[in-house]
């Protein structure tokens, strides 16, 4: 029998690893081949074309210059034909990493503010989302997020599209709040998600990134947040921690993404261990995997590394997102087997 265990190089199970991811934005997975191809289509753009130059574009000194960058990025999704090729060429990348099933967030609101007909916005992300999985294997869902640096305008364009059975797509599962959180308190979101929810949408807002706990109460209180993205101040309130392991609430925490955009100094210092040993349900995310020069893969491999985790560790991890995610029950426990039988496979052959 050869044991494949090595705690120090998780890559190889990694990369076979079937996954589920939960926080992972639309436009900011859009890989440096996609983005110069857009760039080009959209000459009096300012994002460079060259696919090289894009790291250096993609270098952030804080959190408002990784938005402002982004935003950029969002201008050059212009038309329905944008919409489906950025949306199905994510898929291909989640596919290479055996991701079985995502929940997208996408920014309606931001489209749809730059000239693309509602109607022709989900027309491309539902005929995408066929297509991933007919296709590759993919099942996606949508998360309609909230920019909230763009107020309240934004919050009821969103809330519109989420809940209106004349546009809302087939595939949209949960409700976000996204952008900057400092100058944006979440309780003025309270009825815009009030709304969502009582369409059937899940609430998940960002919170709790570039602030301190308080905003995590805030999203559990006033947004009925069923998970929280990011969360990485949590640690910081041993009272919060407590209620989202009795609760199970899930935090979507994304590594690489929180030293990017300078939430987090060092990885060494990251929260994430401190989360588990509270016993908080933690997925692994990669939030704008290209912009932050990551993958989920890489992610998985930097959680191994910070909680000394080996195979049976990850795939642990691994169940967690599919825990934490809005899949049917039957799909869950589909994937929740495979990430067993693929592990079991690895550790006896």
């Amino acid at each position: 029998m050869t044991d494949h265990r090595d705690a120090r190089d998780p890559h190889a199970f990694i990369a076979g690893l079937p996954k589920a991811e939960l926080h992972v934005h639309h436009v900011g997975s859009a890989s440096p081949r996609i983005v110069s191809t857009l760039a080009a289509r959209h000459p009096d753009s300012k994002v460079p074309t060259d696919p090289e130059a894009l790291a250096d574009y993609f270098t952030f000194t804080d959190f408002a210059h990784f938005v402002e960058v982004y935003l950029s990025v969002v201008d050059l999704v212009r038309t329905p034909e944008d919409v489906r090729l950025l949306t199905y060429e994510v898929a291909r990348d989640m596919a290479r990493q055996q991701v079985r099933y995502a929940e997208l967030t996408l920014t309606p609101f931001s489209s749809t503010r730059r000239g693309i007909d509602e109607r022709g916005f989900m027309e491309a992300i539902e005929d995408a989302r066929k297509a991933a999985e007919a296709e590759l294997g993919v099942v996606l869902r949508w998360c309609f997020d909230i920019p909230g640096e763009a107020g309240l305008e934004a919050a009821e364009e969103t809330a519109r599209l989420a809940t209106d059975d004349r546009v809302r797509p087939e595939g949209l599962v949960s409700f976000g709040l996204g952008g900057p959180e400092i100058g944006v308190p979440r309780p003025q979101f309270k009825p815009y998600f009030d709304r969502a929810i009582a369409a059937g949408l899940h609430s998940v807002p960002h919170a709790g990134e570039t602030t301190g706990p308080q905003t995590v109460w805030d999203a559990l209180n006033d947004l009925g947040a069923e998970r929280i993205g990011h969360g990485t101040s949590s640690t910081r309130d041993p009272e919060l921690l407590a209620h989202l392991a009795e609760h199970r609430i899930a935090l979507e925490v994304c590594p690489t993404s929180n030293i990017a955009t300078r939430a987090v100094r060092t990885l060494d210092e990251h929260p994430l261990k401190d989360m588990v040993s509270a016993g908080v349900l933690v997925t692994i995310n990669s939030d704008d995997p290209p912009m932050f020069g990551t993958d989920l893969n890489n992610e998985y491999a930097v959680a191994a590394r910070l909680l000394d985790l080996d195979e049976r560790g990850l795939a642990a991890l691994a169940k967690n997102a599919v825990e934490a995610s809005f899949l049917d029950p039957a799909g869950k426990k589909r994937l929740s087997e495979e990430i067993d039988t693929y592990t079991s496979a690895w550790l006896t052959s």
